[in-house]
């Protein structure tokens, strides 16, 4: 199976944003959701390209209400993540996955058990359904309960939290990949990105490059 976790942008309650719309809404139907950090949203799909072509379908959602798309295919790693713009290149055989391993995003992850009791924006929990019919304009409502599986912003999930991206870069995929080092974390999560996402990253160019 091929996960996707789609990663809310500051500003927004991804959860609210993306159930509130009936587009977004009936691409999401069809899966399990859940909330392994702060903020983000996640599922399983049955193949690279079945991946790929969901965040196609949301792709205006994405531009507006998402920081970060992240897929997780495991005959390319299984523990390391893909970009969008990787994802989508190594679907249409325009990268190989062995050439994929060079560039990395390094997530680091803090864990917060104050904020088990918000949804992400400091806010008290609240029921996610509800927010999102009452966010949703008077032809765009769906009924509640449509979507079945959710993890709910209050599980431990939610108490993670992807904090400030490292970019560096290795020899290839099977080289030793760099330890995060921008502030104290509990964990790490690594993300493979395109070349072109390197060079446009937040201290690129060498200055966390190994």
């Amino acid at each position: 199976m091929t996960q996707v976790c789609l990663c809310g942008a500051s500003d927004t309650t991804l959860w609210s944003e993306l159930l509130s719309r009936e587009t977004s809404r009936g691409a999401l139907t069809a899966y399990e959701l859940s909330e392994p950090y702060t903020n983000t949203v996640a599922l399983e799909t049955v193949s690279l390209g079945a991946a790929v072509a969901l965040l196609n379908d949301l792709n205006w959602h994405l531009a507006r209400f998402v920081a970060d798309a992240l897929v997780l295919e495991p005959s390319v790693s299984e523990t390391e993540w893909l970009s969008r713009e990787l994802a989508a290149a190594i679907r249409h055989d325009e990268v190989a996955p062995v050439a994929s391993g060079q560039y990395l995003k390094i997530y680091g992850v803090t864990t917060d058990p104050s904020s088990a009791a918000t949804d992400g924006t400091g806010d008290a929990p609240t029921d996610t359904n509800a927010n999102a019919n009452a966010n949703a304009s008077s032809t765009d409502r769906l009924a509640p309960g449509a979507i079945g599986g959710v993890e709910t912003a209050d599980t431990p999930g939610s108490q993670r939290q992807l904090v400030e991206p490292m970019f560096v870069k290795r020899a290839d995929a099977s080289a030793a990949v760099p330890e995060y080092d921008l502030q104290p974390v509990a964990e790490t999560v690594y993300v493979r990105v395109s070349k072109s996402e390197f060079v446009s990253g937040p201290g690129s160019g060498g200055d966390h490059g190994r």
